[in-house]
């Protein structure tokens, strides 16, 4: 234990500043300029929620197509962006100079210009006049100069490079040259279609980011951040090391409606941080802890940083399966995450915070969480089916319904919260901290979780879009906010009927305030991204790029795999998350899948764009630039730098996963049952863990440095059994070209064939490649191969593709007249790769052996753990 100490902090406003210069805007003018920006960002947030609902085509009135209403969302983005950023450190921030309003107002005509003369430019697609190539310029330079201002150079030097490149292209050397763009066709490109500034990033963040951005911003400004902050303090600050795993769950409640690593761990960090420090985390460590939950919120459904709703365009895949395939990598991540700091407090003999719950038998919490988990899979189950049940029953009445209970249920968990008192914001650097007691501060806010069942519900269970569901969700969130204090204060027995409401506006329009000036980067970063975007497109620099990859990693998928993981690293150390995940997303994940065909290894897709997303998250903690770990510092008092490096040290298992599941989908739960989803959920939990342990240096005790390196062996095999086992039995076998049809007929319906074939690309370029093929339906070998929509032309040993037929299967896999089958492998009988978690737990188990026994022969570390 250590005594708290007055550290230098730095002023609480440098504080508020650097969140704001990064997320929000650090420009407060006072008067009528003041009201103006607050006006228009309340009147982008009613914008939007007009799109998004379905008032539009209720009342025939402010219908906007997509294009129209990328638009306006990037006019409102730009001006504010004026408004809000100032030019430079030195500019004032009272005030806004006269040129931020030309700009300003330049940049938004230039962005509505779209919309202003849509019914003009559809009449000369692909022929701009003048006047548009001027307003593309302009607006281009100007959305660079929002750029710079809103989000740093980097990603304006980024989107400078990708222009320059397809207006110079004859001039570039070897591989990279192209024959050039004219001007015009750069912009009609750019600014004038939807390949380029208002392509498929931008309709992203109009259409579903917004809206989960203010829908966070509104339950924040209700007082849900503060609820699970006090809820996971309740439940985990008496343990040992207890307020840092209290931050870990905080951070991860608050990244579940936050997209902003910097904001998250501001907005827990000022109070967890000194928590932590009060039990014994050094400065740096405290202010790690707090950067590894808070970037980490970014990889959690449903929201994950606006890139969950980016991979549902670029992957093609619906939005609930995306959450899927990144839950379980995301939930194992915090677990992990939680154990690594119970490790720390094991090594450094640290206690928790006095506890205010009253003293209970182990059996007794035991029978209350079992019950409460049983009432709440009851209810879960109710619900589902009773809902299930309901909709065909009362028809186009069931919404109505619904709204009715759940404006019941409301009141009713608002009366509950009554009987307890109101939760407080504490200080935390006060000397004495009691711990709330878990019971009256759940109770206190469970109405807070209504609108993410609401969200979940609307996503999960009545498949709506994710833009209807945010707006469904945000709309019961208004609600709340109203009526939320008036109710409470009714139930309570205080009569402020008419203060209570008009707070309750207030914080309704602080909300409204609050997701609009926390969209600005993001509106602006997904415009300027799409600038890249656009260029890969018109100039094939992805191509090339594969080219350049494939040279410098030799064709070694491992290789390819790190130059990624590396690029994503230092283009996130400038861009924001949502624009690196864009960019990067545009040059590589193609390459990555192209690449791994060619060598054997079929990639999903959507294993690749999180493989993406993952590195250009880590970006936000690797020194030395991490800017979350400098706001930890801030709070903390700590060395940005030396913060920074222990946050990637505790995450490298976030460094990890991505690496794993490329090469182990299930991990994803790709193609995974119920049940063998469950086990693996269990295994990759424990492997984690393990793999923590490994990478931390302390499991019972100490690790010894052959132990570590067991600890890392064995959750190398409980997450990817199949290395081991391939050694062992290889588990396809060689089939012979000529003898294709007969392999088909011989596999089991539902199995895939490994087939290598040889022809040309679309380019007419030699091409080698692995094609997955599912074996169809059939009785013969004639028949699958019909079903198939192929006929093969065999010559001795050789065959080659004959005839295609045009949209079948064959077709859809990628084969074309004249390639030659290189290699057939068909799958053979042979143990499940889960066996290899046999011989890893022995070796874990082994390493516990070895550990106990140093443990019982030294009685003070016994103590300790």
């Amino acid at each position: 234990m250590t005594d708290e100490k007055t550290n230098p902090h730095k002023p609480e406003a440098d504080l508020e500043d650097m969140v704001a210069s990064s997320d929000t805007g650090a420009r407060k003018p006072l008067g009528v300029p003041g009201k103006l920006l607050v006006g228009v960002a309340a009147a982008w947030s009613l914008f939007q929620l007009w799109i998004a609902s379905p008032l539009p085509f209720l009342f025939r009135f402010g219908v906007f197509n997509a294009t129209e209403a990328r638009s306006i969302h990037l006019a409102f983005a730009t001006f504010l962006a004026f408004m809000a950023y100032p030019a430079l450190k030195r500019s004032p921030r009272d005030r806004i100079p006269l040129q931020d309003w030309v700009l300003g107002l330049v940049g938004a005509f230039c962005a509505a210009y779209i919309y202003l003369f849509y019914a003009e430019l559809s009449q000369r697609p692909g022929s701009p006049i003048l006047q548009d190539v001027i307003v593309g310029v302009v607006g281009i330079v100007v959305l660079l100069e929002a750029t710079r201002r809103a989000l740093g150079p980097p990603l304006a030097i980024v989107a400078s490079v990708f222009i320059l490149y397809s207006l110079f292209g004859p001039y570039m050397p070897g591989i990279l040259a192209h024959r050039g763009v004219s001007l015009y066709g750069l912009i009609n490109h750019q600014w004038l279609t939807t390949q380029g500034v208002f392509g498929i990033a931008l309709g992203v963040s109009t259409s579903f980011v917004f809206l989960f951005v203010l829908f966070g911003a509104l339950l924040d400004k209700a007082g849900a951040g503060n609820y699970f902050i006090k809820v996971a303090f309740s439940l985990l600050g008496h343990y040992k090391g207890g307020p840092a795993k209290a931050a870990v769950v905080a951070s991860g409640m608050t990244g579940l409606i936050s997209g902003s690593s910097i904001a998250n761990t501001v907005t827990t960090g000022t109070f967890t941080i000194p928590m932590m420090k009060r039990v014994g985390f050094s400065a740096e460590k405290a202010g790690a802890v707090e950067v590894s939950s808070s970037v980490n919120g970014q990889i959690m459904p449903p929201v994950m940083g606006a890139a969950a709703f980016l991979m549902v365009e670029y992957v093609g895949i619906p939005y609930v399966e995306v959450i899927k395939h990144a839950f379980l990598p995301a939930v194992i991540s915090y677990i992990a995450l939680i154990y690594i700091v119970h490790l720390e407090a094991l090594k450094a003999d640290m206690k928790g915070l006095p506890s205010s719950n009253p003293v209970r038998p182990f059996l007794n919490k035991a029978i209350g969480f079992l019950t409460g988990l049983i009432l709440l899979m009851a209810l879960s189950f109710a619900v589902y089916y009773g809902l299930g049940w309901l909709k065909p029953v009362l028809g186009d009445a069931t919404p109505w319904v619904v709204g009715v209970v759940l404006a019941v249920v409301y009141v009713g968990l608002l009366k509950l919260g009554s009987y307890y008192p109101e939760l407080e914001l504490d200080d935390p650097t006060s000397k004495v901290v009691t711990l709330p007691q878990t019971k009256p501060t759940v109770m206190v806010g469970l109405h807070y979780i209504l609108p993410v069942i609401v969200l979940v519900w609307c996503l999960m269970v009545e498949r709506l879009s994710p833009g209807l569901s945010a707006f469904w969700a945000t709309v019961f969130m208004i609600f709340i906010m109203i009526t939320q204090r008036p109710i409470t204060a009714f139930f309570r027995g205080r009569s402020r009927l008419v203060a209570d409401i008009k707070e309750g506006f207030l914080d309704l329009w602080d909300g409204l305030v609050a997701g609009a000036r926390n969209m600005i980067g993001i509106g602006i970063a997904t415009a300027t991204a799409g600038i890249v975007v656009g260029a890969v497109s018109q100039t094939g620099v992805g191509l090339v790029l594969a080219d350049v990859v494939e040279i410098l990693a030799m064709g070694n998928l491992m290789l390819i795999l790190l130059l990624t993981a590396v690029l994503s690293l230092i283009l996130g150390m400038g861009l924001p998350t949502t624009a690196n995940y864009i960019v990067v997303s545009a040059l590589m994940a193609p390459v990555i899948v192209l690449l791994g065909q060619q060598n054997g290894l079929i990639v999903p897709l959507i294993a690749v764009h999180l493989f993406v997303f993952y590195f250009g998250i880590m970006a936000d903690v690797t020194p030395p630039v991490g800017l979350a770990s400098f706001a930890a510092a801030a709070v903390s008092g700590g060395d940005p730098l030396r913060t920074g490096f222990q946050a990637f040290y505790y995450s490298l298992r976030t460094a990890a996963l991505p690496f794993l599941f490329i090469f182990n989908t299930d991990l994803l739960l790709i193609d995974v049952g119920w049940v063998q989803g469950i086990v693996i959920f269990v295994i990759a939990t424990i492997a984690m863990l393990i793999f923590a342990a490994g990478t931390q240096g302390y499991f019972l005790v100490r690790n010894r440095w052959y132990e570590s390196i067991l600890l890392l062996l064995v959750a190398f095999t409980l997450f990817r059994p199949a290395f081991w086992m391939d050694r062992i039995h290889d588990p396809y076998e060689s089939i012979p070209p000529a003898e294709f049809a007969q392999a088909l007929a011989a596999v089991d319906d539902g199995s895939q064939l490994r087939v290598q074939i040889a022809g040309e690309d679309a380019f007419g370029d030699p091409m080698t490649t692995y094609v997955l093929v599912p074996v169809p339906r059939g009785d013969s070998a004639e028949e699958r191969m019909e079903r198939l929509g192929m006929e093969l032309w065999v010559e001795g040993d050789q065959a080659t593709v004959d005839f295609v037929e045009f949209g079948s299967l064959a077709a859809d896999l990628g084969f074309d007249f004249d390639q030659e089958i290189i290699e057939v492998l068909a799958p053979v009988d042979r143990w499940a790769k889960e066996w290899m978690w046999i011989p890893g737990f022995l070796v874990f188990g082994l390493v516990v052996l070895l550990q106990r026994r140093r443990r019982q022969q030294q009685p003070s570390t016994a103590h300790a753990a």
